[in-house]
């Protein structure tokens, strides 16, 4: 989402590397090119402003001036400053008396429904019982997909069709919860194209039927500017108590995330990475800032690494890179589990440096390339895979054939792969597996 904005601030922050010495002027003009670069990225203008201002007060004095690298002193005060609009993480307020209602609210389209699934999913893994209510009467496939995720996380869904007002099948929601065991209730309201009294006065009476300790906003990435005034809109009616960005994941400028904390006061709580279900990631604004900056975002990685890596395959997994027995067959096995942590172009660039060698790179080539890869392991028979010398002309044909690749393509895979064995024996230990994955996309 903010590829244009970094890659403007990484621009700057080069230029301004090779000064040795800052004058008041060079920091004049680095902040203009900031605040270009953010207004260009749709950050509301009074953020713009503020936000200069501070980096201005903070680089011009003494805190630079007395610096032996001025230029790393800016860009840690931009950073602290980004992590300052930001705000403060927020996280779910669960208090008060069981179950907890967590009620979402937004504008049609900005992905309210499958976020109702994605928040129940999250509760679920961290040890709730939640209970899903299709509180969305007015688009006629709305409680029809919420059943069908519900069915798919095994998650159940309080729904009563289209005939009974919102507020009467939220509040009867809640109490079947009540009734049920369940602990937390997330409540999928309508959304309408645009703000409106009806919409509001709605809303308020199911806030009122059903209490809710939490009132989410779901907003929508890629409206820009216009997200902020979405934002303050629903707060002056419903008074919000968080914000969860969706559509992160796609080529929207960006603005928005830093504009809607500063804007309205209320603190982002997750954002939306990608539409399947466990694409939601709790925000962290030191992470977001890191991000923006070009900087990665290890923190995240690893956390995606430990969801999607069996212990007990990883623990298998070290004990052949220590045995030099790794084959092609392991590495179908982690390719497959690397997969689940998002599209390879994401995980590049939450590593520090790596976001700059694959800038030029679209996302679709990246994750293309890594689909050949992929067809390439699976087009072999398991007994190729396990001793892939037996790869003679023939076969090699056959797999190429079947896999929608050059036999030129499937020899650089295999020399890659044998150069990955030798540096694991080399190395003993399996650490290194994930980056002799990378390796192969270099």
């Amino acid at each position: 989402m903010f590829e244009n904005l970094t890659d403007k601030l990484q621009a700057v922050f080069r230029r301004l590397g090779k000064r040795g010495v800052l004058r008041e002027a060079d920091v004049n003009e680095v902040l203009r090119e900031i605040r270009l670069a953010l207004l260009e990225a749709d950050v509301h203008y009074k953020v713009v402003k503020d936000f200069i201002a501070r980096v201005r007060e903070r680089a011009i004095g003494a805190e630079v001036a007395k610096s032996f690298s001025p230029a790393q002193q800016v860009i840690k005060i931009v950073h602290e400053e980004l992590i300052h609009t930001l705000g403060e993480p927020g996280r779910l307020e669960l208090k008060g008396p069981v179950p907890y209602v967590i009620m979402l609210v937004g504008l049609q389209g900005s992905g309210k429904t499958t976020m109702t699934a994605k928040l129940a999913r999250y509760l679920k893994q961290s040890g709730h019982l939640p209970l899903m209510v299709a509180g969305d009467t007015y688009r006629p496939a709305a409680i029809t997909q919420l059943e069908v995720l519900g069915r798919q996380l095994e998650l159940p869904v309080h729904s009563e069709g289209q005939r009974v007002s919102p507020p009467h099948i939220c509040a009867n929601g809640v109490r079947e919860a009540r009734r049920r065991g369940y602990d937390v209730v997330v409540l999928d309201t309508a959304g309408r194209l645009q703000i409106d009294d009806g919409m509001m006065a709605e809303l308020e009476a199911v806030k009122q039927a059903v209490k809710p300790v939490e009132t989410l906003l779901i907003a929508d990435a890629m409206t820009g500017q216009e997200a902020v005034n979405v934002a303050a809109g629903f707060h002056q009616r419903v008074e919000l108590t968080g914000l969860i960005l969706s559509k992160v994941d796609g080529d929207a400028r960006g603005g928005a995330a830093i504009s809607m904390r500063a804007i309205t006061g209320v603190p982002i709580k997750f954002l939306g990475t990608g539409e399947k279900t466990d694409a939601l990631e709790v925000f962290h604004p030191d992470r977001l800032a890191s991000r923006i900056l070009g900087m990665g975002d290890v923190l995240t990685l690893i956390e995606r690494a430990e969801a999607a890596f069996d212990q007990e395959q990883a623990e298998q997994l070290e004990r052949k890179l220590r045995e030099a027995s790794f084959d092609l067959e392991d590495f179908l096995e982690q390719l497959q589990q690397v997969r689940k942590m998002g599209s390879l172009s994401q995980i590049l660039n939450m590593v520090p440096g790596m976001g700059r060698l694959v800038q030029d790179v679209s996302p679709e080539t990246t994750d293309r390339q890594f689909k050949r890869v992929e067809a390439m392991v699976l087009s072999m028979t398991p007994e190729e895979r396990r001793a892939p010398r037996i790869l003679n002309a023939s076969r090699k044909k056959r797999i190429a054939r079947g896999s929608g690749t050059t036999v030129q393509e499937l020899n650089l895979l295999l020399k890659q792969f044998q150069q990955m064995q030798r540096m694991m024996k080399q190395l003993g230990k399996g650490k290194s597996g994930l980056r002799g994955v990378m390796r192969l996309f270099g």
